[in-house]
C-alpha cells in the first residue's frame, strides 16, 4: 500500500464511496445522488449553483444527477420523486431545489448510512486523536480549497 497523502485520500474517499453505495443498494440511489441529499438535509432549497459548488460537481453533471432524481418518481409511480424544482419571487433564471417527502426518506438512509460508516472508520482511534486529525484534516482542505481557488477547475463551478 502506498503511504503517500494522495493516494490514501483517494483510497479512504473510494472506500467510503463504495460502502455508501453498497449501503444503499436497496434505495435506487445512485451516484451522486446521496452527497446532493446530504447537502439538500442541511440547505434545503438551494439553488443549482450552490449545489454544484459545495458538492464539487460540473453544472452539466449536477444537471444529469437532479433529472434523474426528479424523474425517479415517475418510474416508479409515486406521486413525485426525491427532489422538486421550483421557481422563487418569479425569478424564471434560478430554480430552487427541494427535497420531496420520498427524498426526505432517501435523505434519512443516507444519513444513517454515513454514520455507520463513520463509527466503523474511527473504530480504536480516541477522542484526543480524532479531534487533531480533525484540524490537521481541515487545514488539508483549507490548503488545497485555496489551490483549487486559483485553478480554472474552480472557476468553472463558480461561473
Amino acid at each position: 500500500m502506498d503511504d503517500s497523502l494522495h493516494y490514501l485520500i483517494m483510497a479512504n474517499q473510494m472506500l467510503v464511496q463504495k460502502a455508501l453505495l453498497y449501503k444503499l443498494k436497496d434505495t435506487g440511489l445512485t451516484i451522486g445522488q446521496p452527497k446532493i441529499l446530504d447537502y439538500l438535509s442541511r440547505h434545503n432549497g438551494s439553488n443549482q449553483k450552490e449545489i454544484a459548488k459545495a458538492c464539487f460537481l460540473e453544472a452539466g453533471s449536477l444537471t444529469m444527477i437532479l433529472n434523474k432524481m426528479e424523474e425517479k418518481g415517475l418510474i416508479r409511480r409515486q406521486e413525485k420523486g426525491l427532489i422538486e424544482r421550483k421557481m422563487l419571487n418569479g425569478n424564471r433564471r434560478t430554480f430552487h431545489i427541494f427535497m420531496t417527502e420520498e427524498g426526505k426518506k432517501k435523505q434519512q438512509l443516507v444519513s444513517e448510512a454515513f454514520s455507520e460508516i463513520e463509527r466503523k472508520a474511527v473504530e480504536g482511534i480516541s477522542k484526543e486523536e480524532m479531534e487533531g486529525f480533525l484540524s490537521v484534516y481541515q487545514k488539508i482542505y483549507a490548503n488545497l480549497l485555496d489551490e483549487a481557488g486559483s485553478s480554472s477547475i474552480n472557476k468553472k463551478t463558480d461561473q
